[in-house]
């Protein structure tokens, strides 16, 4: 049985909530996530398998949009009154087995408080939620994602076997504040390094690999003559590494000069 289950009302945000089930079954699998038009098969019984589903479950997402609480019935009484209405009964069912049960409130204007609750589900009201703006969708849906699996280590398992299925390949966000330029992201990266200074005091500063012939790094002029005999390398703070002999001169200062005390 699943252990997620979609909980939403039809013609409220039903779209969302199979966007939602759709990116939480790619992450963990989708036999475990239910989702009703999804999940029960043509000819399956709907509300044996409905309340089956849901009594089984470990985690309950309610997707609530700002159509959710004053929807009506055939004779015009709310919805949410209803005792035989499906998404009100899914939502006892959850608290009833002990279920996580997290709401989903769709844009920025939804909100939810016990007194536009039945005292039914009006504990819905004080579950921590997610808010989910479909002009951020990937970001709303990596969240909910995420809650899921560290909630649930068995989550994080699946999908961590997922991935192991496809090639050990998981997907990589990047968030990018401030950029100047141009970036690149790639799966992979290989770099290989047989010269150079590290990381030092945490920034890296230049990095020169593999480097043939006179470099010149700093401020200030740099004038290089290389004879057979060595190297002479003149330029403020300048600094030289080659065969040969090395003569640094720094702002007038003579070679010879010692400056211990």
């Amino acid at each position: 049985m699943p252990d997620i289950f979609v909980n939403y009302r039809t013609n409220d945000e039903d779209s969302t909530a199979t966007l939602i089930e759709r990116e939480l079954s790619r992450r963990f699998g989708t036999d475990r996530v239910f989702r009703a038009s999804k999940s029960i098969k043509a000819g399956g019984r709907f509300p044996q398998e409905l309340l089956t589903a849901v009594r089984r479950c470990a985690v309950l997402v309610a997707v609530i949009g700002p159509r959710w609480s004053d929807a009506r019935t055939a004779d015009g009484r709310r919805a949410l009154d209803d005792p035989e209405d499906w998404t009100r009964r899914e939502i006892i069912e959850a608290f009833e087995t002990g279920a996580l049960v997290i709401p989903v409130l769709v844009g920025r204007a939804t909100r939810l408080g016990r007194r536009d609750l039945p005292a039914e589900i009006a504990e819905l009201a004080d579950c921590q939620y997610r808010r989910f703006d479909n002009r951020d969708a990937e970001s709303g849906l990596r969240r909910i994602g995420d809650d899921l699996a560290e909630a649930m280590p068995r989550l994080a398992e699946a999908e961590r076997k997922i991935a192991m299925d496809n090639g050990g390949v998981r997907e990589t966000h990047n968030e990018i504040d401030r950029l100047n330029g141009s970036a690149v992201q790639a799966r992979d990266y290989r770099h290989d390094q047989s010269g150079g200074i590290g990381n030092v005091g945490r920034d890296v500063g230049t990095f020169i690999n593999n480097a043939n012939g006179p470099l010149h790094t700093g401020s200030g002029t740099q004038n290089n003559t290389i004879r057979h005999g060595g190297v002479e390398f003149h330029g403020e703070g300048s600094n030289y590494v080659e065969r040969g002999t090395v003569n640094n001169d720094f702002g007038g200062r003579s070679r010879g000069e010692d400056r211990r005390r």
